[in-house]
């Protein structure tokens, strides 16, 4: 029997745990895909859909102005996960939609370089290839080593002509966690912008944003939320000196006596002078946006800020060390041998092969657990996500299910 000291210690756990449906059948490993929502968000969404379907409102400018205050409870539960002003940040409809922002915002010239690495999710590049393409910018990648590229390479390759540097915070295949200080300084000190892709990091553990120019995360994998959602995270720097590539009547200041009070004025015109907020609401899509995705996204990150993202981190790095010490156990390679300084919630590992990872994925499927295989530029193989609504027992019988693999394979 569990003593009372190991009871209330549990306690936020199987708190947390029951938030998410989903495990009840499942172990389910695999957050860095896409996650499971929380009951809360499921509750929410399902009460917007109702309100949706069979309006109470009196009219439906009335109907529109309650969605507004509705998505607009999302911003400060990212600020609060961030620890940041709610002034800084911004919704976005994914992480493609955030850097894609950052690259039609940044001012380039002509022969400008851009800082990457062979690491990255092909979306991390794309947006950057394609300028190179149109403004005569140039991708520079790095090469890892042993599934890392670390922040001091970064700051050594840095020249007189790298107008930024774009980055995973963490690695979606290797499960690598980068100094995001030690390469925000760099960045400062060469005057270069840093964007940084935080999907697989945000929501595990605390992500640094002090130095950090764009900060984007889409809410479908570690911040339980569904897909067409996030956030992204602005410097002063951004703030002071960018201007968006696009724009909204959403961004604008709003309107004396508010929107109502606006669209029933007959004197208004569209020949007049458009004053935009200075806040980070201005880089957003400016229009009506994923209302209900913004709902989901604010009660997912309520379920972690309770928790506190610090407690949730720890949470995520003692699973993810016994998830390690047992595979170091087994006939397996890890690829993510990093300590928690450099790691979020990803530890993958390699069975010997494509073949024998797939057949690994197929056999852990079969028993009810959860995980995905995938690769970069030869690093990856078996990706396993280990999450703060994670236990010992899911991490136990994921290694079992490993090991009664590789003796019969």
């Amino acid at each position: 029997m569990r003593s009372e000291q190991g009871q209330a210690a549990s306690a936020p756990w199987a708190q947390a745990r029951a938030e998410f449906p989903a495990l009840r059948d499942r172990v389910f490993l695999d957050a860095a895909c896409v996650s499971i929502m929380p009951a809360r968000a499921e509750r929410a969404v399902c009460e917007l859909a109702a309100e949706l379907a069979r309006p109470t409102r009196r009219d439906a400018t009335e109907h529109h102005l309650w969605m507004d205050r509705q998505r607009a409870a999302a911003p400060p539960q990212v600020a609060r996960l961030l620890g940041i002003p709610v002034e800084r940040v911004a919704l976005v409809e994914s992480t493609t939609h955030g850097l894609n922002i950052a690259a039609q915002s940044i001012p380039w010239r002509r022969g400008d370089e851009v800082l990457l690495c062979d690491l990255e999710f092909l979306q991390v590049a794309i947006p950057f290839v394609k300028l190179a393409e149109r403004a005569g910018l140039r991708p520079v990648f790095l090469r890892h080593r042993g599934g890392r590229v670390e922040a001091a390479e970064f700051a050594a390759a840095l020249t007189p002509r790298t107008r930024a540097v774009v980055v995973s915070s963490t690695q979606w295949s290797s499960g690598y966690r980068i100094d995001l200080p030690l390469l925000a300084d760099a960045c400062r000190s060469a005057g270069a912008w840093l964007v940084v892709d935080a999907i697989q990091q945000a929501g595990a553990v605390p992500v640094e944003t002090e130095g950090v120019d764009f900060l984007i995360a889409g809410g479908h994998k570690w911040l339980n939320a569904p897909m067409g959602t996030g956030f992204m995270a602005l410097s002063e720097r951004v703030l002071n000196e960018l201007e968006p590539a696009s724009w909204g009547y959403l961004n604008t200041e709003p309107p004396a006596g508010g929107w109502g009070e606006y669209f029933t004025t007959p004197g208004i015109t569209p020949d007049r002078r458009y004053d935009f907020v200075s806040s980070a609401q201005r880089f957003e899509i400016g229009g009506t946006a994923n209302y209900p995705g913004a709902v989901c996204l604010a009660k997912s990150l309520e379920v972690v800020n309770e928790l506190g993202i610090d407690r949730a981190a720890e949470r995520v790095w003692q699973l993810g060390e016994r998830l390690q010490a047992g595979l170091r156990r087994l006939d397996v390679r890890l690829e993510t041998p990093f300590d928690r300084e450099h790691r979020a919630g990803i530890i993958a590992f390699h069975c010997g092969s494509r073949e024998r990872d797939s057949a690994c994925v197929r056999h852990l499927a079969g028993r009810d657990i959860c995980v995905a295989q995938r690769y970069t530029a030869q690093a990856g193989g078996v990706r396993v996500s280990v999450h703060y609504f994670n236990d010992e027992d899911d991490i136990d019988r994921l290694l079992d299910a490993t090991a009664g693999f590789l003796r019969q394979s």
